[in-house]
């Protein structure tokens, strides 16, 4: 059985990245735990480990509150990831991964094209991510993980796919089965080229671009 701690920090990522715990909101230790049925020191655990993903932030002697991020915090995460995440897509083409990787990914791809049919958009964000970080992974730069681990979750709190409308996200889907084909067929420039446009559009669609946005507008 999983550990009541484990419990506890996926489930709240979970509402965190869904957008159902909103930016900003309190996280209240009792009311998490008398929602969740457990005790709360696994609760003020669970929101210690995702104060450390960046996903919480712990206040002292006031509690805990989801993360919120203004225009000006998204440029500089965007900015960040447009740097780093193209570079993770040219090493990933490089070293051309064997094909249980490429099947992992071409797996996800289609399993957020359904979620998308579906309407399911929490599914969406979680499998986005998990796509994301499996590039970075078979990039083979150990450091990237962690570098790159809090502004990956930055984009997904403010509701990235919430605003797509259906151009928008055919455009993402589409980026995803491109980057992976320019992946296998092991060409760094091409998957460099498409994962820099991906990121440049979903940094348009939240207006990171404009870095002059209120709260109320990210």
């Amino acid at each position: 059985m999983p550990r009541a701690t484990d419990t506890a920090y996926e489930t709240l990522r979970r509402m965190i990245l869904s957008g159902e715990a909103a930016a900003g909101s309190r996280l209240g230790e009792a009311e998490l735990a008398e929602t969740l049925g457990l005790s709360r020191t696994p609760v003020r655990e669970a929101l210690q480990r995702l104060g450390a993903d960046g996903l919480v932030e712990v206040l002292p002697h006031r509690g805990a509150r989801v993360v919120q991020w203004t225009g000006a915090d998204l440029e500089e995460i965007f900015e960040l990831r447009s740097l780093l995440e193209p570079y993770a897509a040219a090493r990933a083409a490089r070293l051309r991964p064997d094909e249980p990787v490429l099947a992992e990914l071409r797996g996800m791809c289609a399993a957020m094209e359904r979620a998308v049919a579906d309407g399911d958009l929490a599914r969406v964000a979680q499998l986005n991510a998990r796509f994301h970080a499996a590039v970075i992974d078979a990039s083979g730069n150990r450091r990237l993980p962690g570098m790159l681990t809090s502004v990956m979750h930055a984009p997904l709190i403010v509701g990235t796919f919430r605003r797509y409308g259906a151009d928008a996200m055919a455009r993402s889907m589409n980026h995803h089965r491109e980057l992976v084909a320019a992946i296998a067929a092991g060409d760094p420039a091409w998957a460099e080229s498409v994962m820099r446009a991906h990121i440049r559009a979903a940094a348009a669609g939240l207006g990171a671009d404009q870095g002059n946005q209120t709260d109320e507008e990210t």
